[in-house]
């Protein structure tokens, strides 16, 4: 058995065989396939003209691509790709068409409604702030000042505070 071996392979050990190859053989097929091999390499080889060469990228199997992307396909041409037509009826295409359309419909229906709701509310604010301003003008104490002198005398602070108003509009307390 290990004559065959080593008939074969220089002084390569069976264990050395399963170890590098990662593979687990009977001892005995092991020993069959390897004299197998060397009857083989005895007999003289036909040229490779003779023979019809096969595509090398037929015969060997894919392994894990270099990327890591076992997910990726290898490219082909266009003109090899299969183009699968799958035509629908005319019916179908009829229901398609309408349901994209109702849900176009609804859609708009909907954004026009957000729109609508958000001017109210634009709307509803303004009309709040202008009310409320009202409110603070109407519920101000005011007094009116008719000596100027009284201005030329006040200090910076005090003259902050004072704001001109129309007198027709407030009522004088």
């Amino acid at each position: 058995m290990l004559s065959a071996i080593d008939r074969r392979s220089g002084n390569t050990c069976i264990f050395c065989f399963v170890f590098v190859f990662g593979f687990y053989f009977d001892l005995e097929d092991l020993s069959d396939k390897m004299s197998e091999a060397a009857t083989e390499t005895a007999t003289p080889k036909t040229p490779a003209k003779a023979k019809k060469a096969a595509k090398p990228e037929a015969s060997i199997p894919r392994g894990q691509p270099k990327s890591n992307r076992p997910w990726k396909t290898p490219k082909q041409k266009f003109s090899q790709i299969k183009k699968t037509v799958n035509r629908l009826t005319f019916a179908k295409k009829e229901a398609l068409r309408g349901e994209l359309r109702y849900i176009k419909e609804r859609s708009k229906e909907i954004k026009d409604k957000r729109k609508e709701d958000a001017v109210q509310k634009h709307q509803r604010r303004v009309e709040n702030a202008e009310r409320r301003l009202a409110n603070e003008r109407r519920s101000e104490v005011v007094q009116v000042i008719k000596n100027p002198a009284k201005l030329k005398r006040m200090k910076k602070k005090q003259m902050r505070m004072i704001q001109k108003r129309d007198t027709s509009q407030v009522k004088v307390v």
